[in-house]
């Protein structure tokens, strides 16, 4: 299992509009096409203006197929301009759980 970590810092102010126009359109097209939501959350304390979602895949391969499914879908499409321009950084990380982790995982080769 791989775990994709995206890291959104969006404009001053803008997670309340951004958080609402995912729950209303956007996570339905990225669950229907990601699958594993790990957790989508957004920042309190620390970096602030900040959103991170984790998706679980099986597979770098899995993530590769399901990412290019999303990205040619035309929901997904008219979607994306409802959100860009509140993004101002964007940052994405793929991560491999520790072989004592909570979702399971391997000892590093």
């Amino acid at each position: 299992m791989v775990y994709e970590m995206r890291t959104y810092r969006l404009k001053n102010g803008a997670i309340p509009a951004y958080l609402k126009v995912v729950e209303d359109e956007g996570i339905a097209i990225q669950k229907r096409h990601l699958g594993d939501l790990v957790g989508y959350f957004f920042s309190e304390i620390g970096v602030i203006n900040e959103i991170v979602h984790i998706w679980g895949f099986s597979s770098l391969d899995d993530r590769e197929i399901r990412r290019s499914a999303l990205m040619a879908d035309p929901a997904w499409q008219a979607f994306l301009p409802k959100i860009r321009d509140l993004i101002e950084v964007a940052e994405n990380k793929i991560l491999k759980p520790a072989a004592f982790s909570p979702v399971g995982g391997t000892r590093p080769v």
